[in-house]
């Protein structure tokens, strides 16, 4: 039966890359940066075999445990990106436990991160190939590390289950998740310093955590070199007992799980009001966009990227502390002007089988994407103005605001209109609704990728006029300039914006009915 489960594991990600030639090349590009990542840990801990035990001691340990804390951590939010063996789908089957904890225990292995952490559990037994009692010893601790890795993120997900069912967990938890993702920079160089600050800390931090079940099974190799026999057998224990432990209440909570499935229900809800439908005009526009208003607010796969905006001059001005310049925050109206307008490229992707009601109505194209693109409109105009105001404010140069206000709007107004063309031709695989922002079709990466740098080659050709205005003020220090880029943002942008809308709506109704079509192929 484990044989069985591993076997229907490898099949179901078999017929997933068999769907496009799209899933190959997302899988492909998810491979190619695992072996980098995996490849750099695996040097590194190559080259901790010629370095002072301590130090090698030190490092494995605080990187297992990291490990361990990430395999914790990461599924609370990321459940959903990976349930070819979800365990309420064996509600109905009759498998011995044991035998179902085993298959799904090893099918955690199926898979980038699972492979990714096993070569590199697997490389600190070079790292400790410095005896044949201490290599054995690693490899011990390698596979108790990667067993407590994988069946930590089975306790996590399965006594979560419930929780992740409900959908306003799902929406906040991957909302917040990518909050440290986007401040990683910041985050990795604030720890680092850190960890340079107090570097004495360090190895003591190791020895206590290698008593603890995140480095005990990661401490074995470390300790047998070192010659401390007796510390190894009671750490050996200490992470038998963590996994064993650790399969217990996943036995638990997965009878419990399978005898009461999770329930994502949802509660009853008064009618009679009209929320923005009420407050924007009674005309097809006005309608689509009180609609996409309200997936901008309660949809996380929306939601997600205004999290990213304010972040912006957080990252730009983390950039210029660093160089000691911050010119670089010159950058941050335009940049979210380009994200904000270019969200809206995969409109009618994300609508997926409700894009139907559009059809189904008969509203016009035009109408469809004018109602758009203004829901886009009501929030980016506030926030690229504030952000242009916001960098003169900063360094006081008040100058360059006309022409950073010109460039801003071109950029804004563009690409809503360029947006409004491409999301009426094509569709991309994007998560479902519902579903987790991080969820995406395997392949979806290539063509997404392969849309989003085209369209940004276009929105670059179109915005080249005030570009060019922008680096003649630069140049020459003339402030006419500036004031000509504004004029020349503004009603050049209107007027793209126009014709894209105008454009995209004859699209979209020459193409509705394929368009529809497509999006249930990427369902």
């Amino acid at each position: 039966m484990v044989a069985h489960l591993l076997r229907l594991k490898l099949t179901l990600l078999r017929n997933g890359l068999r769907r496009s030639p799209w899933q190959l090349v997302g899988m492909a590009f998810g491979g190619l940066y695992a072996l980098g990542l995996v490849g750099a840990l695996v040097l590194a801990l190559v080259l901790l075999r010629q370095e002072d035990s301590e130090l090698a001691q030190t490092a494995v340990v605080l990187g297992g445990s990291a490990a361990i804390l990430g395999w914790g951590i990461i599924p609370v939010v990321a459940s959903a990106a990976d349930l070819t063996l979800d365990p309420s789908r064996f509600t109905t089957s009759a498998i011995p436990m044991r035998q179902l904890l085993a298959g799904l225990a090893l099918g955690g292995l199926i898979g980038i991160p699972g492979l990714a952490t096993a070569l590199v559990a697997l490389a600190t037994v070079w790292t400790w190939s410095r005896g044949v009692f201490p290599g054995l010893a690693a490899l011990v601790g390698a596979a108790l590390g990667v067993l407590s890795c994988i069946v930590l993120s089975k306790v996590v997900t399965t006594a979560t289950a419930s929780l992740a069912a409900s959908r306003r967990f799902k929406d906040v938890s991957a909302i917040a998740f990518m909050v440290p993702l986007v401040l990683m920079g910041p985050i990795v160089a604030g720890v680092s310093r850190g960890i340079s600050a107090s570097a004495g800390f360090l190895p003591e931090l190791a020895r206590t955590l290698a008593w603890t079940p995140l480095g005990a099974a990661w401490s074995l190799g470390g300790d047998i070199a070192a010659g401390r026999p007796g510390d190894a057998a009671a750490k050996l224990l200490v992470a038998l007992a963590t996994l064993a432990g650790l399969a217990w209440c996943w036995k638990v909570l997965l009878e419990r799980a399978l005898v009461n499935p999770p329930y994502a229900g949802s509660g009853s809800r008064k009618g009679g009001k009209m929320g923005l439908f009420g407050l924007l005009p009674a005309t097809p526009a006005g309608a689509v966009t009180a609609r996409s208003l309200t997936y901008w607010l309660r949809d996380p796969r929306y939601a997600g990227s205004l999290v990213v905006i304010p972040l912006l001059p957080i990252l730009l001005l983390f950039q210029g502390s660093q160089s000691g310049d911050y010119g670089s925050l010159a950058f941050t109206a335009p940049l979210a002007a380009f994200l904000l307008a270019w969200s809206i490229s995969a409109d009618v992707s994300y609508d997926n089988t409700a894009f139907a009601l559009h059809l189904a109505t008969g509203v016009r194209g035009v109408d469809d994407r004018l109602g758009r693109a203004l829901a886009c409109l009501a929030f980016a105009l506030p926030v690229v103005l504030i952000f242009a105001v916001g960098h003169p404010v900063f360094t006081g140069g008040w100058e360059g605001l006309p022409g950073q206000l010109g460039l801003s709007l071109g950029i804004l107004f563009t690409g809503l209109g360029l947006s409004s063309v491409v999301s009426a031709r094509y569709t991309v695989a994007v998560p479902l609704p519902g579903d987790s922002p991080f969820k995406k079709p395997p392949g979806s990466v290539g063509q997404t990728m392969a849309v989003q740098f085209a369209g940004m080659g276009i929105l670059a050709l179109l915005v080249l006029p005030e570009v060019a205005l922008l680096i003649a003020q630069g140049v020459t220090g003339n402030p006419l300039f500036g004031w000509v880029n504004l004029a020349v943002g503004l009603m050049l942008g209107l007027a793209l914006f126009g014709a894209g809308v105008r454009l995209g709506g004859r699209w979209l109704d020459a193409r509705g009915p394929e368009l529809l079509a497509q999006l249930t192929v990427n369902r």
